[in-house]
């Protein structure tokens, strides 16, 4: 009998390995910022409720932090403990949908909407006791509040009031009545005795004058606030004692090479844009220097952040193509917003962590936020990219405690993608060591080759550190990447498109199998309709050999679910390829999926049935076979849960000598499986939210020395979490 699969997560860095990335003798290991901790915002109400956490703040000590949730009407707030964990404190209702929050002393000045309409807009300032979760006063702000911040001195806070335009009015065009101004509170005394001075913003920009929509403030240590006007493309610099304009200048226009411009399924970065910045979010990086995230609007966006000389409003810094080609090594470039600001800078934070000064640029569509040195702030110096939920809102650094909160906003329950707040400590245990327990990020990077939606994997015959993975439907043409295992991150070092005729295919390749005597099999999933499932024998220069169909009468009983696996045991005239089928088909019994066994040298196929785990919400399939050995499968089954509905991520073992099947029109034989590894603790180490889509697994090396390797597909960042992850699952005894 096969035995059994060990674990033992600490292993799987080699000494070699670790050698190249462990600083010289002496050297210090520079810091970086690891993931703690993630909270889903539900935790503090029901998993039914719509929520939303947007923009958030923390008390001084770094203890309490307060976030938005706009949904539901309210604020949260959540407990940071020594370790930088997250936990559910408590909401607060409020009257109307909170926008912007920040923090002086013990009071939460919350910046609330509560307009009637896009003609008709009203705010109100909440002044909100952290201890008490009371609200102490409440103040009119004359419009609709974007963004709030209070002076380091504590004695203002400036508040942009957007009065924010109808989209679905003449396509959004400006001007649209009534202008939006700033709002600055005077903080002197009691919170019920403070006082609202308006500065008006028209006639400064050269785009719809008439028309200025603040977006965002930032107070630097002199008393000024820097407000960005996004849709007019503007920057206004306003002193707060005197309520003066002191300067502005138009955020202009700039040409970035090398980023995909086509939403087309490849990711191309070789297209060039010339667009207006217009800015979303702004930060000061010291107190004449000034960064924006150019998220850009309607007529705008150029994918890049700026850093600007705030006295004459010179661009000192750009960042070109840089975030760009960071989601693209990281396996989280959004190919589908190529043609639409593409990984669409938003947020920027600023802050001193001992002796360094980072920013931070949230990146909505990647789902990644990038950390910068900008110790000189006219030459930030790009540090690390960290996964984040999906939709990075809020960016809030907490220097008191070392930790960095990322507020991600997108709620969708029914797809089980969930707004979260997630921390990030600031660290100098290598990266190396933290991969090796899967704590660090990122885990798999590449050389600028495009990759994401990580599906089938497999070891190569002979080869000790490398892999193959097949892309799937959500890039295209079809590709096998090679994986180096042995690297700390792994790394995508090549790519070979598949071909049929001497021309590129697309298959929605689901699983690979890399064959003792060369070449592939690949797993190319049906949709129970038009397109057929697939066994493809490909050679080893990437060409087509044939394409291999199911019996009739076995394909005519598929569903959508086909097949998600491929592995091969045996060479030559012995060879057998094994398949999974993710779920049941027609006639089908309820529970139970299939494994099919096709043999090369008789051109026969035969399956046998998989008892599947039973679900506790959604459902659960097969997404992955491959071959501890020519005795022994390895099956991945697991739910279609995310974050904390996840219950099931898990290998299976299954015993060849024991295992029968039989040929298409017979009653199907009942596989046995014994649990070899629950994959959750890996999802979830360092704080990650589980994914719902662990889908490639492979056995590394030969011999004594083997390992055991996965992947998660991340859909290609459409709509889900984004996060290309590698796991490093242990030594096989």
């Amino acid at each position: 009998m096969a035995r059994p699969v060990r674990v033992f997560a600490g292993l799987m860095v080699c000494g070699v390995t670790m050698s190249l990335l462990a600083p010289a003798a002496g050297a210090t290991q520079p810091g970086r910022f690891q993931r703690v901790d993630t909270l889903s915002v539900f935790a503090n109400g029901a998993a039914a409720e719509h929520t939303a956490a947007e923009i958030a703040a923390a008390t001084l000590d770094g203890r309490t932090v307060v976030y938005t949730d706009s949904p539901a009407e309210r604020i949260g707030f959540a407990s940071v403990g020594r370790d930088g964990t997250l936990s559910p404190a408590g909401v607060l209702d409020l009257p109307g949908e909170p926008t912007s929050v920040d923090i002086t002393g013990r009071l939460a000045l919350v910046a609330v909407d509560t307009s009637e309409s896009f003609t008709s807009p009203s705010g109100v300032l909440v002044v909100v006791d952290v201890d008490t979760r009371s609200v102490v006063a409440t103040h009119d702000l004359g419009g609709q509040p974007d963004s709030i911040d209070i002076s380091p001195d504590g004695r203002h806070a400036a508040v942009a009031i957007e009065n924010e335009r109808d989209e679905d009015l003449a396509e959004g065009a400006l001007p649209q009545a009534p202008a939006g101004f700033l709002a600055i509170v005077d903080l002197a005394g009691g919170p019920t005795s403070w006082s609202v001075r308006r500065v008006g913003l028209t006639g400064l920009a050269s785009v719809a004058p008439e028309d200025p929509e603040p977006e965002y403030v930032s107070v630097n240590g002199r008393g000024q606030v820097a407000v960005t006007l996004q849709e007019n493309n503007h920057i206004a610099i306003v002193d707060l004692p005197s309520a003066e304009v002191v300067r502005h200048f138009s955020a202009g226009t700039v040409t970035v090479e090398g980023v995909d411009v086509e939403d087309d399924g490849r990711i191309d970065p070789s297209g060039t844009i010339t667009a207006a910045r217009e800015p979303d979010a702004v930060a000061w990086l010291d107190d004449r220097t000034l960064g924006t995230a150019d998220e850009g609007d309607y007529q705008g966006g150029s994918r890049t952040w700026t850093v600007f000389d705030a006295t004459s409003g010179r661009v000192v810094f750009s960042s070109g193509n840089e975030l760009q080609q960071v989601a693209i090594r990281q396996g989280q470039y959004p190919d589908g917003r190529s043609d639409n600001k593409g990984v669409e800078p938003e947020g920027l934070a600023v802050a001193t962590f001992g002796r360094d000064r980072y920013a931070f640029v949230g990146l909505e569509r990647a789902n990644l936020v990038a950390v910068y040195d900008v110790n000189d702030p006219r030459r930030p110096r790009f540090v690390q990219a960290l996964p984040t939920g999906v939709g990075p809102e809020g960016l809030l650094p907490i220097p008191a405690t070392g930790t960095l909160v990322v507020s991600a906003e997108e709620d969708s329950a029914e797809d089980s993608v969930r707004s979260s707040l997630t921390s990030y400590r600031l660290t100098r245990t290598p990266l190396v060591v933290a991969l090796a327990r899967n704590a660090g990020t990122p885990s798999i990077v590449s050389d600028g080759i495009g990759f994401g939606a990580l599906s089938g994997l497999s070891g190569i015959p002979g080869h000790r550190g490398d892999v193959v993975a097949i892309t799937d439907s959500a890039y295209r043409p079809t590709r096998v990447l090679t994986i180096d295992t042995l690297s700390a991150p792994a790394r995508v070092r090549a790519e070979l498109t598949v071909t049929r005729g001497g021309q590129p295919v697309d298959y929605d390749g689901e699983g690979i199998a890399a064959r003792r005597d060369g070449g592939y099999w690949v797993a190319a999933e049906g949709d129970g309709k038009a397109r057929p499932n697939l066994l493809v024998e490909v050679s080893a220069t990437g060409e087509v050999v044939r394409e291999l169909a199911l019996p009739a009468e076995v394909a005519a009983t598929a569903t959508s679910n086909g097949f998600e696996g491929v592995t091969t045991t045996g060479r030559g005239a012995g060879e057998q390829v094994w398949l999974a089928v993710q779920r049941e088909w027609k006639n089908d019994q309820r529970g139970q999926a299939t494994l099919a066994r096709f043999t090369p040298a008789t051109g026969q196929w035969s399956f046998a049935a998989y008892p599947l785990d039973a679900a506790r919400t959604g459902w659960i399939g097969l997404s992955e076979v491959t071959a501890l050995d020519d005795r022994t499968l390895l099956v991945l089954e697991r739910d279609n849960q995310r974050g904390d509905a996840a219950t099931t991520k898990k290998v299976y073992r299954v015993d060849l000598s024991t295992l029968a099947t039989a040929t298409a029109g017979r009653p199907k034989p009942l596989a046995t499986k014994t649990e070899a590894v629950d994959l959750l603790p890996a999802l979830t180490a360092g704080g990650a939210a589980a994914h719902d889509k662990p889908e490639g697994l492979a056995v590394v090396g030969d011999g004594p020395l083997r390992r055991l390797v996965g992947v998660v597909d991340n859909d290609g960042v459409d709509d889900a979490p984004g996060e290309s992850v590698f796991l490093r699952l242990g030594w096989i005894r």
